[in-house]
């Protein structure tokens, strides 16, 4: 069972989604928040697997949250309404493991639980491009560990295109369970935490071209 804490400054917001994901055989809501220092109380309290967090909260923002909950073992799926946040970028370098439009299909909501839950990065480019291309743009090019991105290039490069280790499998031509060994291996050479931070890697070493 996937326990899931919701965290929203709006409460019809908070209720709409408590509601799908509690319908889930699979999902159970363990609770909500209204403003980020309420949702790492909730977290520290509850340990779910995993926290909806909302990026603009009164207080203590969403931001915040994910970096005080760096080192406490739950996965942050942030809420964006993309066209109006330019949080997205620091919430990868804070450790979030995804992200989700504000409005997407509840199948989407429930797939982006899943995903995350089983330790994968959901990283959409319709929600990560245009942070990482004004970053990119913004400073110059800095290689990340040269000699170790040499190794297992095209994985991190699938991976960094937001690739899930399914369609990576079927692009490569490989089984699955390979690709998941794959992708342990690039995040070990390169020392990342996870699917994000290896993301953020293959930006800042030039391996992936915005656009």
């Amino acid at each position: 069972m996937i326990r899931v804490l919701v965290v929203d400054d709006q409460e019809m917001v908070r209720e709409g989604f408590s509601a799908l994901l509690d319908a889930q055989p699979d999902i159970t809501v363990v609770g909500s928040a209204g403003d980020g220092a309420a949702g790492v109380a909730e977290v520290r309290r509850l340990r779910p697997d995993v926290v909806l967090m909302d990026v603009r909260m009164p207080e203590v923002d969403g931001l915040t949250a994910i970096r005080l909950l760096a080192d406490d073992p739950v996965t942050v799926l942030v809420l964006t309404t993309f066209d109006l946040d330019d949080y997205v970028y620091e919430a990868l370098r804070a450790g979030a493991g995804g992200f989700l439009l504000k409005h997407a299909p509840a199948s989407e909501l429930l797939n982006a639980v899943r995903v995350v839950a089983r330790g994968e990065a959901l990283l959409a480019p319709s929600v990560t491009k245009r942070p990482i291309e004004d970053f990119v743009e913004a400073q110059p090019v800095r290689p990340v560990r040269p000699a170790a991105l040499d190794a297992l290039t095209e994985v991190l490069r699938l991976v960094a295109q937001g690739l899930s280790n399914t369609e990576i499998a079927a692009h490569l031509v490989l089984a699955e369970q390979t690709v998941k060994t794959h992708v342990s291996r690039v995040l070990m050479k390169l020392a990342l935490r996870d699917r994000a931070q290896a993301v953020i890697a293959a930006h800042e070493s030039g391996l992936v071209v915005p656009g």
